[in-house]
């Protein structure tokens, strides 16, 4: 015996989304079902179909935003400093800290061959055409320390030599309360380049 067809539809369609298999595709579709009202479903379906008409890619730095520009962009009083991360959810976690008052250049991914991602791809050339057209007088790379973090790092620092700007790589290291004996070799690698003196 087969499930409805509507709710094979929505396992189906929870599966689509990461991390999530079978199992839990099955449990979301049945809480839909059974706990959700039809004005919540409604509410549901709607915020779904709002995140293709009401959202954007801001058209100067990349971070998604309800209009053509992120609040960011449209703040005059923002310092003519550039980080530069690999998504939408950095700047969030970056903003959240309220110690950086600049502004972001988002790439919307990382330099991979492995996977076919090349510098045309990602947003990179806009950032170069942002430092002329902006007075931009520090960048701040804040990619990921992965094999792809450090690639696109090391392409933007390179691209950027000669040029009249301060161009620095965010420190990695040691979470605070972690335990050296559970971080990995690139952590601890990270942690002794960024050692400061006391």
């Amino acid at each position: 015996m087969k499930y409805p067809k509507a709710i094979q539809n929505l396992i189906e369609s929870f599966q689509k989304l990461p991390s999530i298999g079978p199992k839990t595709a099955e449990r979301l579709a049945f809480f839909a079902f059974s706990k959700l009202s039809e004005e919540e479903l409604l509410s549901f379906s709607r915020n779904l179909l709002t995140l293709k008409t009401d959202v954007h890619y801001c058209k100067t730095c990349g971070v998604l935003a309800d209009g053509e520009q992120c609040e960011v962009c449209t703040d005059p009083t923002r310092d003519n400093k550039l980080i530069v991360v690999e998504g939408s959810k950095d700047v969030i976690s970056i903003e959240k800290t309220r110690q950086y008052h600049g502004k972001y250049h988002v790439l919307n991914g990382l330099i991979s061959p492995t996977h076919g991602v090349s510098p045309d791809d990602l947003n990179i050339k806009q950032l170069f055409e942002r430092i002329k057209t902006e007075n931009i007088t520090e960048i701040i790379i804040a990619t990921s320390a992965t094999i792809e973090g450090e690639m696109t790092a090391l392409y933007i620092n390179n691209a950027l030599e000669g040029q009249e700007l301060v161009v620095s790589r965010i420190g990695y290291g040691l979470p605070a309360g972690g335990d050296i004996e559970y971080a990995d070799e690139i952590t601890l690698i990270k942690a002794l380049e960024g050692r400061k003196k006391m």
